[in-house]
């Protein structure tokens, strides 16, 4: 049987000076991870620097879905009315409607351009603006 285990990454952070925000990112991600598989989702590369995130959301409509941006992460939240009819009956209820909060971490210089529900399928459309400070650049050899 295998049991999960929580990386205590204190000890390191001391040793490691300067590294804690990464280890600090591993385990939001790492604790992101387990049993967070709702709603399913898809992340496209549809260009060399422009990038899609699908989120299966049937059964939300675009007022019950916020998507935010705080900081470098894309966070997205899915609240669903409470649905309080007593009248239906379900004699299987298959479709998962229950609230949700999906966070994807953002690269420097990925912004959220615009997000579009269409079929039941959230798209959230990202783009890698690079600074040309940073581009590579030519640099003229000169003769002594």
């Amino acid at each position: 049987m295998t049991q999960l285990m929580r990386l205590d990454t204190t000890a390191l952070n001391r040793v490691l000076i300067g590294f804690d925000s990464l280890f600090n990112e591993f385990e939001q991600r790492f604790a992101n991870q387990i049993n967070n598989n709702y709603p399913p989702h898809n992340i496209l590369k549809t260009d060399e620097n422009t990038y899609a995130i699908q989120l299966a959301v049937s059964g939300f409509d675009k007022d019950e879905i916020s998507v935010e941006v705080d900081q470098e992460r894309l966070i997205i939240r899915g609240t669903h009315a409470t649905d309080d009819d007593e009248s239906t009956v379900y004699l299987y209820r298959g479709l998962a409607t229950r609230d949700f909060i999906k966070v994807f971490p953002l690269l420097d210089h990925v912004e959220v351009t615009d997000s579009v529900m269409k079929n039941g399928i959230l798209t959230i459309n990202l783009l890698k603006v690079i600074p040309e400070a940073l581009k590579p650049r030519k640099i003229k050899v000169l003769e002594a």
